[in-house]
Formats: structure tokens, sequence, C-alpha cells
């Protein structure tokens, strides 16, 4: 970091975050964000010139600036007395610096609020993180109705485009671009989780046709949360993020301090691709250790025999699945006393008895005898109303005092937030991790709040029920990761429901979806990799139809799909053909042969599902190695009864130079001419997908 009078500059491994007091006015101001050196010269964002009918605050590429300060055009903090007026007037309280780190602090002694803008830069990653902390210094409560992590300020020039991940239950993660020449765009969830509506992640990049660049924010936070772009008088851009108080709210005591979640920025010169990269060595970094953890390749028996567990077919599904190559055996739902189907059992976390005769522990030891580690789905936060929990403590769900509780998938919602709930998820998860050989746990969430209140408490509780439960929820992951570091986690809320980087700091790999298609899947696969890295991708090879595109695939279709992550088996493979599980053999031995380049290559786009023909390109971190996965995602043409030519993908990132081999075909090609022509593929109707291993000749470095 480095300093100037009132100016401050932090730096990641290739880029430069410039940050300045303004000398009119207590507030921070963008100074530059971009490459190193971008900082050297005249601020692109400054807005000194004199403004009608707005304030200079209102126009200024503010980093953070409350209601009162900036009254007209979105404050970033709305706070006051509880009955009184809101508003803030602060002043600069002084700058702590670090290494990569920034502390700006603002005072308001007539209100009682300190406010310190923090800055920490993620070493090895060109990641900077943004958060606030907000402290009551005088004698009086104070009600915060906004407290956002950050706002952003994009130094564009000819408006904005924005790229967000939208989409629905079973069709998540859908890439969608807008663009934003002047008013707001908000996206954001109340449903207690980030949602499968929207994920917390936005990129924006200038409209200027010259201007390749993309800056990126990511949301740290599973609970309810907004982000809101604002193109605003003048041209600027400017975007806030932050958690959204279930209560409309948050209540700080005298000598309370409220932290807000942790804002990712990123900034790429290589357009959304290289900011997918800068992503994606971010997620790798907050893997810590366990990045070097093998993703095995994982059987569910889920979409074999759905609530319908029994001992015997289980033992018989495991016995197929290890002789294709899977290391992994998970029972889904259905494998505990009660669950016969989604009416009942949740809460009453124990084997069932009946499913398993010869007992449970005899079972688990059948399926490693296979060699496969054993897994289980379990959803601690999900209550059912015939349960025995529910019938012991319905104090825990969540309820409104005189109003009925709303069953969502005929379950109700615990309130994690209350610590005896935690310590029964504590216990429960303790007990099955312990008493039992589980190596694999699968956490699922298959509801919402709905009438979210804690029963007997008063509006002088000043509840906080979403940070609460998420608090509980984290803490219960910290727990699992730090007292059963060799159990493997899997994060899903009925599919990518709460996919973001506090949850992704604390398990292995998420469900991207339930929607497991091969044509809808490919395009959910897409959009996730534009924001998360392909190792916390968790990916099944299923049977399942299309929902939204229901063209046929091949079984080679799937599996590449499938290998683009962390690939996963959950069709029932009891019904394939000998020749089918010869191919599905055949297949996982080649994805075990590349998955280290998928999981700790980098990773390129190339094309979009909704081109003729698309892929992902994964390039090895000593450059030795490249593998693509290819796709024919449209129609035909004809070939060879009309004349036609091979589909071309063009790669990137090579090296022109360089050489490289196809070992299963021997074709040898220039690294010219995968960047300038692309790889050749010959699609039929049989022929729909294609895994391409390409080693390069001379061990050089792969990357430009």
């Amino acid at each position: 970091m480095t300093t100037s009078t009132r100016r401050w500059t932090l730096r990641t491994d290739r880029t430069t975050y410039s940050v300045r007091l303004r000398a009119d006015g207590p507030w921070a101001e963008l100074d530059a964000w971009g490459p190193h050196g971008a900082e050297d010269g005249p601020s692109p964002l400054d807005r000194s010139r004199r403004t009608h009918f707005l304030t200079p605050a209102d126009t200024a590429p503010a980093e953070y600036v409350p209601q009162g300060l900036r009254p007209f055009t979105g404050a970033d903090l709305v706070a006051g007395r509880p009955g009184g007026d809101h508003g803030v007037w602060w002043a600069f309280a002084g700058a702590e610096e670090g290494d990569g780190t920034l502390r700006l602090a603002f005072t308001d002694d007539h209100l009682g609020l300190r406010t310190v803008l923090c800055y920490a830069t993620v070493p090895g990653t060109d990641v900077l993180h943004r958060w606030t902390e907000h402290t009551c210094t005088g004698d009086e409560e104070l009600r915060l109705e906004r407290a956002d992590s950050a706002a952003v300020n994009i130094p564009v020039t000819g408006g904005a485009r924005l790229t967000y991940l939208s989409g629905q239950w079973s069709q998540e993660f859908q890439r969608t671009r807008l663009d934003l020449t002047r008013g707001t765009f908000t996206i954001g969830s109340r449903q207690g989780m980030p949602g499968h509506a929207y994920a917390p992640w936005l990129a924006v990049q200038d409209l200027a046709p010259d201007s390749p660049a993309a800056y990126g924010l990511a949301l740290e936070w599973p609970g309810n949360w907004h982000i809101t772009a604002e193109a605003e008088p003048g041209g600027s851009v400017r975007v806030r993020a932050g958690r959204e108080p279930h209560e409309g709210g948050v209540f700080l005591r005298p000598g309370e301090t409220l932290v807000t979640p942790r804002l990712a920025c990123a900034f790429s010169p290589e357009g959304l691709c290289g900011l997918s990269r800068t992503w994606h060595a971010y997620e790798r970094r907050l893997a810590g250790d366990r990045i070097h953890r093998t993703r095995k390749v994982l059987y569910n028996s889920w979409e074999a025999t759905g609530f319908d567990v029994d001992a015997a077919e289980q033992i018989e599904l495991a016995t197929v699945a290890a002789g294709l190559g899977a290391e992994v055996f998970v029972v889904d739902d259905g494998w505990f006393t009660g669950r016969a189907d989604e009416r009942g059992g949740l809460g009453d976390w124990y084997p069932d008895p009946a499913k398993f005769p010869q007992g449970f522990d005899r079972f688990v030891a059948a399926v490693t005898a296979l060699g496969l580690d054993f897994g289980l789905w379990v959803e601690p936060e999900s209550v059912s109303p015939a349960s025995r929990l529910y019938a012991e403590h319905p104090e825990w769900v969540y309820r409104l005092d005189g109003r009925p509780a709303r069953l969502v998938r005929d379950q109700l919602l615990l309130d994690l937030g209350r610590p005896d709930v935690q310590e029964f998820v504590l216990a429960t998860l303790d007990r099955l991790l312990t008493d039992h050989d589980v190596r694999y746990l699968k956490w699922d969430m298959n509801r919402p709040p709905t009438e979210r209140g804690r029963p007997g408490a008063g509006p002088a509780d000043h509840l906080d029920l979403d940070a609460q439960h998420v608090h509980g929820y984290l803490r219960v992951l910290d727990h699992l990761r730090n007292a059963h570091p060799g159990v493997t986690v899997e994060g899903c809320a009925g599919g990518g429901g709460r996919v973001e980087h506090a949850t992704l700091a604390r398990t292995d790999v998420v469900w991207t979806s339930d929607n497991t298609a091969p044509l809808d899947r490919l395009a959910i696969q897409f959009g996730f990799l534009h924001a998360h890295a392909p190792h916390t991708m968790s990916s099944w090879v299923t049977d399942a139809p299309g929902l939204f595109d229901p063209r046929p695939r091949s079984l080679a279709f799937r599996f590449v799909t499938a290998m683009c992550g962390v690939l996963g088996i959950g069709a029932d493979v009891r019904a394939w053909t000998p020749g089918e599980r010869d191919e599905a053999a055949r297949w996982v031995a080649r994805y075990k042969r590349v998955r280290d380049v998928i999981h700790h290559g980098e990773a390129r786009l190339l094309g979009t599902p909704a081109d003729d023909t698309c892929g992902v390109q994964y390039d090895a971190p000593d450059g030795r190695r490249t593998v693509v996965a290819a796709f024919s995602t449209g129609r035909l043409d004809g070939s060879p009864l009309l004349p036609g030519r091979p589909a071309r993908l063009r790669l990137r990132g090579l090296d022109p130079a360089a050489r490289f081999t196809d070992p299963a075909s021997s074709a040898t090609y220039s690294g010219a001419h995968l960047l300038h022509y692309g790889l050749p593929f010959a699609w039929t109707v049989r022929h729909d997908a294609a895994l391409v291993e390409l080693v390069r000749h001379d061990h050089g470095a792969a990357k430009r």
C-alpha cells in the first residue's frame, strides 16, 4: 500500500484500488480502479464541478455516504434514534493502514455513531474485500434501517452493461444481460438465503465498444441480500450491496458494533472470461488446504429409489456404481425413521431399522467393503410436524404468535438462530458422523422461512432473525470443518439456492441445480462457471429428460457435461445396458485422468450454449496439458450426404508458437492454429460431445 496526503492505494497481484478523502466534504471517494498504474493521472471519476439541485455528495463517486450527507441519489446508510429523525452528518476521524488493509473512520458525535470503512486485499488474487463496521457510541440505542456493506463506483464512460445470473428452481444461474444508461436496477432475495431467482453476483462493463474490461462484485452472505446498480446524473454508475434485515432494520445498543457482510470486488482487463478466472482463483484460495483433496466420483441413489430406501437395493446400486469406478456412495433422502414420503421424519435423524433390517452399521460396512466411501443426506434446518422433535419442541420453529405456521413441502423451518437449536443440530451431526462411518455429508434446505418470528419474543427484544440464522448456519459448518475434517461436505438448497462465498468457504462442493437434463444442465453450468470455480460444481449423469430443452442427447454428452465440474452419477445404473455400463466406466476413467486439470487449472468458457458448438477449456497450472469439453448444441449440417465441413471451436490463451498433440487421435496442432481456426468436430446424432486432451510438446507455459 502507498499513501500520500489523504489518498490511499491498495494493490492486488495485477490491479490497483485507490481512494482519496474529499477535500470539501467528509467522505471517501474512489480515485482509480484498474490495472497497476491506473492511479497515475487525473481521476476519471472526478465530479468536483458545481452541481444544481443536487449536493456534492449526491454526484460524488463516494465509497460510502449516509442519508443526511447524501439526501437524493441513494444513501448507503440510513440511521437514527428510534422514533426520531433519520440522518447522519459525520466527520472524518482518521485512517489506519496495514499490510494490504485500510480502515477509514467517520464519527457523528451528535447521533452517537462511529462507522469504519474496511478494505483488505486477498493475497495471491485480484480480489479486494470491503465491509463496514458501525458502533453505537452514545447513550441511546440506534436503529439502522439500511447498512450496506459497501458502495462501488464503476469507472465507465458510456453507460454500463450488467451481467447477472437469474433463473428459478431447476433453471438457476442463467447468464442475463442488461444495458443500464439511466435509472436503477436491483436484484436480491428475502427468502432467508440467496435463492434461485438471482445469485449475489454482478459483473459490470463499459458500454463503450473499445472497453473490454470487467468489474465484478459478489456478496458473502447466505441470508437476505440485495445488489443495486444506479446510473446516476452525470453518467456515473454506482453499485450498492448488502444484507436486507428481515425486520426492516437493525438495532444497536450503546457499545454494540454491527459488522456487515464482506463484499468481494474484482477487476479483469480481459472481460467476463478473465473475470471468471479471477473468481475461480479466489475460490480456490477460499478452500484453503482442502483444495488439494481429490474430489471423488460420487454415486447418489435419489433418482434411482427416491424415498423407497431398502438396504438390499442400495447395496445392489453400490455394487454397480463401484464397478463403474465411483468412489463415494451417498444415500439421499429416505434413510431415517418416519420418512416414507416428504410428510414425515425430518428432525428424527436415526436410521430406520425397517429399511436396514440387519443393522445400519452392517449396511455401511457392506458399502465400504466395495471400496466406496459412504455418505448421507441431511436437512438439519427443517422439521416435519409429525416428528418426535416437533412434538417435544414446537417452540423451535419460526412462528408468529397467534398466526398459523405455513407448511412448505410439508415441513416447517427450525429457528437456527436459537442457541438450543444450534446445539441440537451440532449434537445430531456429531452423533451421525461419530457413531457411523460417514465420510460424506450432503446438507440440504428445501424451504424458505415464511412466518418468521420467535414465539414469546417482543418488540423490545430487537431480534435480527435473518442474521442470527446465518450465524447459526455458519457456526455449524465451521464446527463440521474443525471437528470432522475428513468428512466431505456438500451444500444444497433445493438445488442452487444457497451458493455464495460464505458457504463455499465452508463446504467442499455445492449442488448446482436439481435439474440434471443434459441441455438444461449445460446452460446452468455455463452461467455458474462465470461466477464460481469448477472444483465447487457437483454435477451428475442421470437419465432425466429436459424440462426446458427436451432435445435428446447421448450418454457421452451427459458425461462430458458432468465432467466440467465434480463428476457424479445419479441414474438408476441397474437399468443401464452392459454397453452403457462399459461406456460409463470408460468416461469415469478418463475423468480421473484429467480432473486435476479441471479442478486446479484455468478455465475458459468457449462460446455459449446458444451457439451450435460451445465448450470449456481447462489449462493445467504447469502449462503441459489442455483439456477441452466440447458440445454440439445446435442442428446438424447434413454431412456427409450434403456438402459441409466440421464445426470449429477456437481455443484461447495458448502460446501461438507451441505445438500440441491429441494422444487419442495423434493429431498435432500449432497454438496459432488452435487460436485462429480451433479444434474440428464432425458432429453427428451419436457424436454430440467430446473430451479432448492436448499435450504440449515442449512443456512450456501454455498461457500468454
